[in-house]
């Protein structure tokens, strides 16, 4: 079984969904803790890194065999509990920052949230110094995206997403940063790769949890 822990009750139809179309047989536990990333945005990541551990922890103790955290603001402190859960913690947008990386130099980073930014900026550089190879990361606020998601406007979201990433020039790859984001991909017609992260993520989280099966 892979549990997923989610700031946002948007994601659980979002990753079923995933998981039925691309590892039916995956059993999946959704955790929602909306007041992590709440919290997290007033007072940094590290703030609820204990709060956080202690929702891996439920997730262990309710039979997971891998965690995926779908939220990009908190997903190094989900990442460093690994060591004290003792199944593996991970982030969904790592294996979105690979992508990236490999795509080429020149990398632009959208995100409806600024504390979302840093987080994200960070993780592809990192995953650029694994790789040796260069990555110059432009970060972007979508102007108006967090009112819309905030107030149930899923299409208004989506939209400004979408243009955002149409209006991209000058890069290789575009990332999009936070995986509520994710069907922004279909709406646009960006000039570069766009990248979201649930469809890896989840795939990723399926490999480490033992397969599409699980422990049931």
């Amino acid at each position: 079984m892979l549990a997923l822990l989610h700031t946002s009750p948007v994601h659980v139809p979002v990753f079923d969904a995933l998981r039925d179309r691309a590892h039916p047989g995956l059993e999946l536990r959704h955790l929602v803790a909306a007041d992590l990333l709440e919290r997290a945005r007033a007072t940094g990541p590290e703030a609820v890194a204990g709060d956080v551990r202690a929702r891996v922890r439920e997730a262990v103790d309710g039979g997971a065999r891998a965690v995926l955290c779908t939220c990009s603001t908190l997903g190094a402190v989900a990442e460093a509990a690994s060591g004290v859960a003792g199944v593996p913690v991970l982030r969904v947008d790592r294996p979105m920052a690979r992508q990236a990386v490999e795509a080429g130099p020149r990398i632009v980073v959208l995100a409806a949230l600024q504390s979302t930014l840093r987080p994200t900026v960070g993780l592809i550089e990192e995953e650029a110094r694994r790789a040796g190879r260069p990555a110059r990361v432009r970060p972007v606020v979508v102007d108006g995206a967090w009112e819309r998601f905030e107030a149930g406007d899923s299409s208004g979201y989506l939209s400004r997403v979408a243009a955002a990433a149409d209006g991209v020039t000058g890069a290789d790859v575009i990332v999009l940063a936070q995986a509520s984001m994710a069907p922004a991909v279909e709406l646009g017609g960006a000039r570069v790769p766009v990248l979201s992260s649930p469809g890896t993520g989840l795939a990723a989280g399926a490999a480490a949890a033992g397969g599409t099966g699980g422990r049931r």
